[in-house]
């Protein structure tokens, strides 16, 4: 009957995609465009990747599947932008001014 047999351990699938290089390119856009881009890094979850979130001096921002930490640091790296663990710092304020500004007038945004 094997009530208390134990059941082998599967990996539990991710149901999000994971990074491509149309992610990539948007994230590079976005650091090109906008002045004083920092990157954080968002843990994986148990329904996304880890991602990135970067946002500009003005706190507009904008978030993408990334290839893991490291992936997220050479990617900061190598656009010479400072990134973060967004576990350790949080969020910053000016983020959120600018999601409460769009709120306020969306027809601005």
């Amino acid at each position: 009957m094997g009530l208390f047999r134990r059941r082998k351990r599967t990996s539990v699938a991710s149901r999000d995609r994971v990074a491509d290089r149309a992610d990539l390119d948007h994230l590079e856009n976005f650091v090109r465009t906008r002045r004083g881009v920092e990157a954080y890094i968002e843990p994986r979850t148990t329904v996304t990747e880890t991602t990135v979130m970067l946002i500009a001096d003005d706190g507009e921002w904008t978030r993408r599947r990334i290839d893991g930490p490291e992936g997220a640091r050479r990617f900061a790296h190598r656009l010479a932008i400072p990134v973060y663990d967004v576990r350790l710092m949080g969020y910053p304020q000016r983020m959120r001014d600018y999601n409460e500004r769009r709120k306020r007038r969306p027809e601005l945004f």
